[in-house]
C-alpha cells in the first residue's frame, strides 16, 4: 500500500515560496534521493506548473540539477486540476472524483505520494528553513488536521525536517 506524504520547504513563519529560499546542496541531494525512491507524485495545478521546469533541459544546470530532473521525469505524476486540459510527459490529469482516484492509488501502489488535502495524507514533512517571509502561501492552506509528532532530523546546515502524522 502506498504512503501519501505532503512535504514542502517552509519558512519559520509558516509560508512556502520557491522563489524566496531554496535547498542547500545537502538538502537538494536529499530531495534527489527522495524523488528516486518515490513511486510518483500528486500535484495541484499551481505546483505542477512550477515543477514543469524540470521537464526541459537547461544548459546552465550542474550535475545535481540534471540528477533531480532525471529522477523527477522518471516518476509518474498525477495532476489534480479542473482547469488544465492536458499535462506533460509521464503525467495523468485528474479532474473529478479526486478522492476515488487518490484512494485507489494508495491501495494499489507501493511507495510514497505527495498530496495536500482530503485527509488521505499519512505523513507531513515540513522542511523548516531559518527564513522569515511575512507573506506568501501558508503550508497549511486548508483545515489544519490534528497531528502527532513523529520525528525531527537536521538536513544540511540550516534545515530541520519535522515529521508529523495525523493524530
Amino acid at each position: 500500500m502506498a504512503k501519501l506524504v505532503f512535504g514542502m520547504n517552509q519558512s519559520l513563519d509558516g509560508y512556502v515560496d520557491h522563489m524566496a529560499f531554496g535547498p542547500d546542496p545537502t538538502l537538494f541531494r536529499h530531495f534527489i534521493d527522495q524523488a528516486r525512491d518515490q513511486a510518483g507524485s500528486v500535484y495541484g495545478r499551481r505546483l505542477y506548473e512550477i515543477m514543469r521546469y524540470w521537464d526541459e533541459e537547461h544548459p546552465e544546470w550542474n550535475a545535481a540539477r540534471r540528477d533531480f530532473a532525471a529522477a523527477w521525469r522518471s516518476q509518474h505524476k498525477w495532476v489534480v486540476s479542473r482547469s488544465l486540459k492536458s499535462v506533460g510527459p509521464n503525467a495523468t490529469l485528474v479532474g473529478n472524483d479526486l478522492e476515488t482516484v487518490i484512494g485507489g492509488l494508495k491501495a494499489t501502489l507501493v511507495g510514497e505520494r505527495s498530496l495536500g488535502d482530503l485527509g488521505l495524507i499519512d505523513e507531513y514533512r515540513i522542511y523548516l528553513h531559518p527564513v522569515v517571509l511575512g507573506h506568501g502561501s501558508p503550508f497549511f492552506a486548508g483545515p489544519r488536521p490534528p497531528l502527532r509528532f513523529v520525528a525531527s532530523d537536521r538536513i544540511g546546515e540550516d534545515v530541520i525536517r519535522l515529521t508529523y502524522a495525523p493524530a
